[in-house]
């Protein structure tokens, strides 16, 4: 079968490919610029002839991976830090980039990667916006604690309550002080509506996932840990075994060990942060409702610390709903692997 291979090497304003011909033995390798419309003129000169493109997952990515879907392209999409572990020569140019990445589609040896669907992508989108007003709330929040510890009004979470914000609008303050009470209130308020309109919103998507409705069988697992782990996840039956999907999350420790000599570092970080925080949050909540998790993080909070232990359950959590998943159980039915004969039921 006649394939053209293409190597991208994708920048936002324009890409580098390196491009052959299995029938022909033809090669090129050229600059295509995007805003001119170069790009979409060559590969719609390519249309119908069998096209397999490779690039690097990244990010503004998105409308030419709608484009090459429009023209009947198959776009692979592959794991940067694999791709740039598997180079070879110290010098790295963007024309260098796409050989590689052509050598590497050529040899089979593409680390490509899964690719949520249009759906799943827009999806995230919802959690992710909902995510970005939170962090803005919070810093709304944490400005109008500071108004108010500068008067001597110290309510902490008291502040938030009817009562605490009556007394927050009653403060004697003057000038641009008191302007700025009065934005940062009006933000708050704007904020607090778009937020609650999300969580609905969340609430309809989830529903929309038949595997959302298992995972919130856990305590302390809600709408929004639920959708953001299956869209993130994707099918579970990409990971073997719970510790390649601890290991995606970045929940495991990050390790430099040489010479019989083990050293453990802290979690590694790598993957999605958005679900690890998530995970970090709801695991927490879920150790104060399911009596498993609340041992195991009072062991080692008493033992090490609590930041260590909230990261354990968090790790904990993500395995517990990795084998909900793979197993179609609800929380109390869930077995992980290597844990006590007796099913997990709640407390």
């Amino acid at each position: 079968m006649n394939i053209i291979w293409i190597g991208c090497d994708f920048h936002p304003s324009f890409q580098c490919i390196a491009m052959v011909d299995t029938e022909s033995g033809e090669y090129v390798d050229r600059k295509l610029d995007h805003a001119c419309g170069e790009a979409r003129r060559f590969y719609e000169g390519l249309k119908g002839r069998g096209v397999v493109i490779g690039m690097e997952a990244c990010g503004n990515s998105g409308w030419f991976e709608r484009m090459m879907a429009e023209l009947g392209h198959e776009l692979w999409l592959g794991d940067a830090g694999t791709i740039r572990s598997l180079v070879v020569r110290k010098q790295k140019t963007d024309r260098r980039d796409a050989e590689h990445i052509l050598s590497l589609l050529r040899e089979g040896r593409f680390p490509r990667i899964w690719v949520p669907s249009p759906g799943m992508r827009d999806s995230r989108q919802l959690l992710l916006h909902r995510h970005k007003l939170v962090q803005m709330r919070t810093r709304v929040k944490n400005e109008l604690q500071h108004l108010a510890l500068n008067q001597g009004v110290q309510q902490k979470r008291k502040l938030w309550t009817q009562a605490g914000r009556k007394q927050l609008e009653s403060l004697p303050l003057t000038g641009w002080t008191a302007q700025r009470r009065e934005d940062l209130l009006q933000l708050l308020d704007d904020l607090e509506s778009k937020i609650g309109k999300l969580d609905q919103a969340v609430k309809q998507e989830a529903a929309q996932y038949e595997d959302t409705a298992l995972l919130q069988t856990q305590p302390g697992v809600g709408p929004i840990t639920a959708l953001a782990f299956v869209l993130t996840i994707g099918p579970v039956e990409r990971f073997e075994k719970s510790r390649k999907l601890a290991s995606y999350l970045g929940l495991i420790p990050a390790e430099d060990s040489s010479g019989g000599r083990q050293k453990l570092l802290g979690i590694s970080k790598q993957g999605n942060a958005f679900l690890r925080t998530l995970l970090v949050e709801a695991g927490q909540s879920a150790a104060r409702h399911d009596p498993e998790l609340r041992r195991a993080y009072q062991r080692l909070a008493h033992r090490k610390h609590r930041a260590l232990a909230k990261v354990m359950i968090a790790r904990k959590l993500a395995i517990r709903l990795y084998w909900m998943l793979r197993t179609h159980q609800p929380y109390a039915l869930a077995r992980m692997q290597g844990s006590p004969s007796h099913p997990v039921v709640a407390g």
